[in-house]
């Protein structure tokens, strides 16, 4: 049986429908329900820059002004239907031993008008850049994996700027939160849901947080989350850096196992585990809740490079159990790239808190679409040697080959020309206008 055999274009649409229909509860009206279909459509279309523009265009609309106005003042819930996005993945995915993974991703910005906007270290750039940073949570499970939340980071020099933030629409009750802070809050959320998970991962950024480490021992969930090399933990000899007792680990301690597939394979790294004293409460000094705490070190053998993991267990478990969390954390960079890459999650031109909380709510949801979509065609279809299982960038190319009809003609391309060049000589009469008044000014000064 061929691989495209088990493809059903009917079901593939009829979960599309399901998908958006997830989220209908959330709107008054029916107007911007169909523009947030047309959009989450647009947004898994194979288009080459998504954007209202773009979208809508392809939607077959005369103007972006319907796409426009859903993003920044038609009356929805947008937390509300991330929720339901989060309901739509563990419906799908949901699995008692999946881990929940953080980290945040970066969106290079031009201005300073942009919500959350400064200069500020981002991984997308692996520099100090002018960019918006947000926290994102990932449900990874063994059928696949795909975000359940989101918390758009807002720096401290706009948090001091009550007017700036006036003018972005962010709420008067926002403060400033660091990343841990919005992790925790976000765990918390997926908790308080009945999220199934039983272990979170993360990076040097939220392992390094001493609360959000006992706020999820305090959700009796496991966690391998990564430290700095200088990181102390207390041991029966005293306290060390956990560089320091990593060197004092006998060879013999050295274990091989594969954190999980890469796109080249296993990967497979040499990994020792040790026991540390459990770290009190930083609430109160108490001991900690009940379980065994551990120091794991994953040890590159061809480069020699040392990482270093804190984890907590409600339960005892084995090496490789930790290792495959620790494994777990790539998901969420997969999930970044697939949806800035397939569903312009990072493509949004919008400047305001609203608008990006919508924008971002909906790349979700059709990155969650995708993520269903490739795990139905992994199951429905016979394996075939020499070839790989169907992805989520397959999926999306599938899908929008058998499914989608253009419903094109001559006059909607010209139109939509027309609307492109109408809008550009407009723009160019203003800037030519500043440009004039602004040389009027200079030369009444000279």
């Amino acid at each position: 049986m061929a691989a495209a055999d088990s493809v059903d274009p009917v079901r593939w649409q009829a979960e599309f429908e399901s998908a958006v229909g997830r989220i209908s509860g959330r709107f008054a009206r029916r107007e911007p329900l169909t523009h947030a279909r047309d959009l989450v459509a647009g947004l898994v279309a194979g288009l080459e820059r998504k954007n209202c523009w773009t979208i809508a265009e392809h939607a077959g609309h005369a103007s972006p002004h319907g796409l426009q106005h859903l993003l920044g003042r038609a009356a929805w819930d947008a937390d509300g239907a991330r929720d339901d996005v989060r309901g739509y993945v563990l419906d799908r995915l949901g699995d008692p031993n999946a881990v929940l993974v953080l980290d945040e991703t970066g969106d290079l910005k031009k201005g300073t008008a942009t919500v959350g906007v400064q200069r500020q270290y981002t991984g997308t750039a692996g520099r100090i850049e002018n960019a918006q940073v947000a926290v994102y949570l990932t449900y990874a499970a063994p059928g696949g994996h795909a975000f359940i939340d989101r918390a758009l980071y807002l720096p401290k020099s706009w948090c001091e700027d009550p007017d700036r933030c006036a003018r972005a629409g962010v709420p008067d009750d926002i403060r400033f939160a660091t990343k841990p802070q919005l992790a925790g809050v976000m765990i918390d959320r997926a908790v308080a849901a009945g999220t199934p998970a039983a272990w979170v991962a993360g990076d040097e950024v939220y392992g390094a947080d001493a609360k959000l480490r006992a706020k999820i021992r305090g959700h009796q969930l496991g966690y391998v989350m990564q430290v700095a090399a200088s990181r102390q933990v207390t041991t029966k000899i005293g306290n060390l850096a956990v560089r320091d007792l990593a060197a004092q680990m006998p060879a013999t301690a050295w274990q091989t196992y594969s954190a999980g597939e890469g796109s080249k394979g296993p990967r497979y790294y040499s990994w020792a585990l040790i026991s540390i004293e459990p770290e009190p409460e930083p609430d109160d000094g108490n001991c900690a809740q009940a379980g065994e705490q551990m120091l794991l070190v994953r040890r590159n053998d061809t480069t020699g490079e040392l990482a270093y993991h804190l984890c907590f267990a409600p339960k005892p478990v084995p090496m490789r159990t930790l290792v495959r969390v620790a494994g777990q954390h790539w998901r969420i960079e997969e999930n970044f790239q697939a949806a800035k890459g397939h569903v312009g999650l990072d493509q949004h031109q919008v400047r305001r808190w609203d608008s990006w909380h919508r924008w971002t709510t909906l790349a979700m949801l059709a990155h969650a679409f995708l993520t269903v979509l490739a795990v139905i065609a992994r199951s429905d279809t016979v394996h075939r040697p020499g070839l790989i299982a169907i992805t989520v960038a397959e999926a999306r190319r599938l899908f929008n080959t058998l499914t989608r009809v253009a419903a094109r003609n001559i006059g909607d391309v010209l139109a939509w020309s027309s609307w492109r060049r109408r809008h550009q000589a407009r723009a160019r009469t203003s800037h030519y206008h500043r440009r004039i008044t602004a040389g009027q000014r200079h030369d009444l000064r000279l």
